[in-house]
């Protein structure tokens, strides 16, 4: 169901901006989920930042702690089980995880939205999509069902719904799932935010109706120059739309970079494994290639490097020794802007 704060205080609206100034920055981020087997340790130091009208993509497999860091972020992590005990998530400058509820109720929807990924469970059934969408107004702004209503027509027709005045009244199951994915994002417009988290917004969509959501989603964030964090398993629809890129595994970060360096040059052996997975036109006909293994049990995450098992550089010292995030230099010494690689062995795998 979609998740609306009861709040008719909004902060005051966005500030012009310092494009150096990061948005949102998460320091050192942990969070565990206390089961019945034990503790599941899903984020482990997690450290990311976003600026205005800057897009960041979190990629790694199912797992990985990219939806859980996102859930942390926006404050709707189920607490019990989960836990966060240690880490600063700060919007511009203030530490959210010092909120009172009542304080965090105001920023999200209002200053910080997020996309699901399965838009029909997401969406209420037996509401229709204007009603819906008309909330969010209702709630925050304290519009009349009249107003809500004609807001919610220019919502649909923002994000490209067609017959929008005719189909405000229809239910979510009426649309296709492309449709759905549309009134998903203009639910997180709504309030023109600052921040919009994409948790996988393509999942389940044809390639066409895939890149039609993506470049709306990126002409979208150009109009109200928005941070984007997209969160996916797929590099081929990032490639295009992303500034930056996180990779994770088992809960960290294992390799930062702007997106055309690390997809020429990768410098972890888990994205390079990533980016020979992807099929390409020039190698039909081949097998393709898939990394060995299987992602850790986070009950039980191997001792030193995480990714050791399924990695075909792995030495001693990967098995004993958990690598920091290393800047990343040219051959030369000089500093890789931005790039940074969480393996004993990055030298070898960018140069290689």
């Amino acid at each position: 169901m979609t998740i609306i704060e009861e709040s008719a205080d909004v902060p005051a609206p966005r500030a012009g901006g310092d494009e150096s100034t990061p948005l949102l920055e998460v320091r050192d981020l942990h969070v565990e989920f206390h089961t019945r087997d034990g503790i599941a340790k899903a984020v482990n130091g997690v450290n990311y930042s976003v600026a205005p009208g800057e897009t960041l993509a979190v990629l790694g497999e199912s797992g990985s702690g990219k939806s859980v860091t996102a859930q942390a972020v926006m404050g709707i992590l189920d607490m019990p089980p989960g836990r966060i005990p240690q880490g600063e998530i700060l919007f511009r400058g203030r530490d959210m995880l010092t909120m009172s509820n009542e304080e965090r109720r105001k920023i999200r929807g209002a200053k910080m939205a997020m996309i699901f990924q399965d838009a029909l469970s997401s969406l209420n059934p037996v509401l229709s999509v204007g009603y819906q969408l008309g909330e969010m107004f209702r709630v925050h702004q304290g519009l009349s069902r009249k107003e809500a209503k004609a807001k919610a027509i220019e919502l649909m027709d923002r994000v490209r719904i067609p017959a929008a005045k005719q189909r405000v009244g229809d239910y979510p199951h009426q649309f296709s799932g492309g449709m759905r994915q549309r009134i998903m994002i203009a639910m997180a417009l709504a309030l023109e935010p600052d921040l919009i988290i994409a948790d996988e917004p393509t999942t389940a969509l044809d390639v066409t109706v895939q890149a039609q959501v993506m470049d709306l989603l990126a002409e979208l964030q150009r109009e109200f120059n928005m941070g984007l964090i997209l969160i996916t398993h797929d590099l081929g629809v990032v490639a295009d739309v992303a500034d930056k890129i996180a990779v994770m595994y088992a809960g960290r970060i294992v390799e930062t970079a702007p997106v055309h360096e690390l997809y020429k040059r990768p410098a972890h052996p888990y994205t390079r494994g990533l980016l020979d997975s992807i099929p390409r036109l020039d190698q039909k006909g081949q097998d393709l290639y898939a990394i060995k293994g299987l992602p850790p049990n986070l009950l039980k995450i191997p001792s030193g490097c995480a990714f050791n098992p399924r990695c075909p550089k792995a030495e001693d010292s990967c098995r004993t020794e958990v690598p920091v995030l290393h800047q990343v230099t040219e051959r030369d010494g000089g500093e890789l802007a931005g790039r940074g690689s969480a393996c004993h062995f990055w030298k070898e795998t960018i140069h290689g």
